[in-house]
């Protein structure tokens, strides 16, 4: 896509609103935007282009938040924390080596009591990770969670 002689408009959005299907905002040039995702909800990335012509581009860019960052020191609190985030249906993002949730005092004192390694910060809300599935019962009747922490407790 070339750039040259067009003007980029900057359409700030919070976590929240990148995976909305329906939504009306102002760029930072006053442009309104009316966004409707026909295929269902989408999430929209920072540096998406979501209108261009021949005079103008509008870009998405998301806008930084208080966030609880936990660094996980191993693959079982990997799959222990997003099995006890997705239980509490919180969003969770990943940056690097670190998962990310939108900033929640209970959440965070309850990781922290935990043993996690956790710290409040102020970042983009960038890379979610799906974390509503289900628990899938087996025949019988356990949980992938439980067969996880039976793996975890056998390797003890």
């Amino acid at each position: 896509m070339e750039v040259v002689n067009r003007s980029i408009d900057v359409l700030f959005l919070e976590w929240f609103e990148a995976g909305k299907r329906i939504f009306r905002k102002k760029t930072v040039g006053n442009v309104e935007v009316i966004f409707k995702s026909m295929e269902g909800p989408v999430f929209l990335n920072e540096g998406d282009v979501i209108y261009i012509d021949e005079h103008k581009i509008i870009v998405i860019e998301i806008v930084p938040c208080e966030v609880i960052s936990i660094l996980p020191q191993s693959a079982y609190e990997i799959a222990s924390l997003s099995y006890e985030i997705g239980n509490k249906h919180a969003p969770l993002f990943i940056e690097n080596d670190s998962l990310l949730i939108p900033f929640e005092l209970p959440l965070f004192r309850s990781l922290e009591k935990q043993g996690y390694v956790v710290s409040k910060e102020n970042k983009k809300l960038l890379y979610p990770l799906k974390t509503s599935v289900s628990a899938h019962l087996h025949s019988e009747g356990q949980s992938l969670f439980s067969k996880i922490m039976r793996v975890k407790k056998n390797e003890s």
